[in-house]
């Protein structure tokens, strides 16, 4: 194994009270929370374009960051280098899974051939140390929005020949994720989307994305793949109006294509609160949709406005969050990938590592919050008091479906106007609080 972090031991977990940085306080993989262990609830990844190809760069200033793994020899050279530092930074801090777009692991060669080639290699490479270390691939992609010849988008692109490069790209991302064991396979369109409607056919547009998605879904069934197929929703940027808009948006495309059966969705708390929501609204309108398969945990800063991909240290979010996850019986096959990068400024590896401790620790004290508020029944409970009118009478005639106006009519002139009835959220959010500054403790 590689030693391109020799200041840095095994991640341990050293209990709340540790005033090690680089420890776990709240993240214990072994512990059981319910029937499960903190490691099969989290199933926690990394991603490694952040992490191990992030230099610090950023639209108005040059690389901070110099790793020892970019140092000197070949592109491929380097690469190799680079998975080698992947995977001791994997076992060091202790997680089963990792994520990567195909361009991340092996650089992009002369032609699509070589490229190809370029890219079976890195991944036997990958499947080795897989072997050799137990870690996994939680979901792999392909990146169909770097290239120049992506300006204008991949299966959404005006030109046909761009379109089938990004088929390409994707049928030979899908085998190597096959061959990786992956469990998912991630589709995010970064640049399928517009600038102006002055030169777009968004009906032909959509159409296409349409075809590219279900290519991409009777492939993997003609090799067998039987990973789930997510997309990953996102408002804008880099376009201005990105087609995978939000939660709802790719929702209601999926079921007017036909795809709903084959899709569920990779949920971001960066991309949700660009589309105007909270990470938890968009978490829980996929659940309810039976479509939630993943999320890329992560967070934005506010008073900036971009994608800032920052580690996630709001716990108050992820409560929330995990909330839904255990509402709905778990994440599996997905997990929780954390598509976060370090500051700019965070210029040493080791910063690397207590930037992943922290977003463990937040999401393991998130989950055991969050399990304790499900057990005690407090919120369900009061969801349940709550629409209590629907389970007999008039209620229950209309979730029936068997209702008519007539007898919304009758029932209204028979018992008169409704009583006001309290939601009683500062409650609530008092309650959630006092469980929050409880297990924290």
């Amino acid at each position: 194994m590689s030693d391109y972090f020799p200041k840095v031991s095994k991640i341990k977990y050293e209990g709340p009270d540790s005033k090690n940085p680089l420890s776990f306080k709240h993240y214990n993989a072994s512990e059981k929370v319910g029937d499960k262990t903190m490691a099969e609830h989290l199933r926690v990844a990394v991603a490694y374009w952040h992490t191990f190809c992030g230099t610090g760069g950023d639209p108005f200033g040059d690389q901070t960051m110099f790793r020892p793994w970019d140092e000197g020899g070949s592109d491929m050279e380097k690469a190799e280098k680079r998975l080698q530092a992947a995977f001791e930074f994997f076992t060091k801090l202790g997680v089963e899974y990792y994520c990567f777009h195909d361009r991340d692991i092996a650089p992009e060669g002369k032609d699509l051939a070589e490229s190809n080639a370029r890219l079976e290699k890195m991944c036997n490479m990958a499947l080795q140390l897989q072997r050799d270390t137990g870690v996994k691939l939680l979901w792999g992609t392909a990146n169909l929005f770097s290239n120049p010849r992506y300006m204008c988008g991949a299966s959404t692109n005006p030109d046909p020949h761009v379109f089938a490069y990004a088929a390409s790209q994707v049928k030979k991302m899908l085998e190597m994720t096959k061959m990786l064991g992956g469990v998912n396979y991630v589709f995010w369109g970064g640049r399928e989307g517009y600038e102006t409607l002055l030169n777009t056919d968004i009906e032909r547009e959509l159409d296409h994305l349409a075809k590219f998605l279900q290519m991409a879904a009777d492939y993997k069934k003609e090799i067998g793949f039987e990973g789930q197929l997510l997309i990953e929703p996102k408002p804008k940027e880099p376009t201005k109006h990105q087609y995978d808009f939000d939660a709802a948006t790719v929702i209601g495309f999926l079921k007017a294509n036909g795809l709903d059966k084959d899709f569920k969705l990779n949920i971001e708390a960066n991309h949700s609160t660009l589309a105007g929501h909270a990470f938890q609204h968009e978490l829980a309108t996929a659940s309810a949709n039976g479509m939630l398969g993943s999320i890329d945990a992560n967070r934005g800063d506010l008073l900036l406005g971009w994608d800032t991909d920052q580690f996630s240290t709001d716990i108050y979010d992820a409560v929330a969050a995990m909330t839904v996850v255990l509402d709905q019986g778990g994440l599996a096959p997905g997990g929780l990938n954390f598509d976060a990068k370090v500051r700019r400024s965070s210029t040493d590896v080791e910063d690397l590592f207590h930037a992943h401790i922290g977003g463990m620790d937040t999401f393991a004290l998130a989950l055991k919050i969050a399990w304790k508020m499900k057990q005690d029944g407090i919120l369900a409970k009061n969801i349940a008091d709550r629409y209590a009118g629907y389970n007999s009478g008039i209620g229950a005639k209309i979730e029936s479906g068997s209702a008519t106006l007539k007898d919304m009519e009758e029932f209204v002139l028979a018992n008169g106007e409704p009583k006001l009835v309290s939601g009683r959220q500062e409650m609530l959010e008092n309650l959630v609080n006092q469980y929050i500054l409880d297990l924290s403790r």
